[in-house]
């Protein structure tokens, strides 16, 4: 991460997670008692792979959310995903259903929802 207050802005108003902000450091409060910390690195350069899943129940519910927040799902080649942005794994047997998108530091995050 490469600029804080923007991450802040995301992780809290964005995605609405609860968040703490100490030493310049974040620290994202998640479901469970999972805490997960968040700091800022200057030649930050974002992940290529998913850094971060969030479970949820329902992801069409969760794809929809995100967009009406502005948020702008990611498409990969040689992914199949439906005009909502979702790979649907589990109509083929393959995993979760999952979209991914992006933080403000371009790390890549997504919402799964399992069979």
């Amino acid at each position: 991460m490469n600029d804080v207050p923007a991450a802040q802005r995301f992780y809290a108003e964005t995605l609405g997670l609860k968040v703490s902000e100490a030493n310049g450091m974040l620290t994202l409060h998640l479901a469970g008692h999972r805490d997960i910390l968040v700091y800022p690195k200057t030649d930050h350069a974002p992940a290529t792979y998913t850094v971060l899943n969030f479970p949820v129940d329902d992801i069409d519910g969760a794809v929809e959310a995100l967009t009406q927040r502005g948020v702008r799902l990611e498409r990969f080649e040689n992914t199949s995903m439906d005009e909502k942005g979702v790979a649907r794994g589990r109509s083929v047997g393959r995993g979760p259903d999952i979209a991914w998108f992006k933080d403000p530091a371009g790390n890549i995050l997504s919402v799964l929802q399992e069979s």
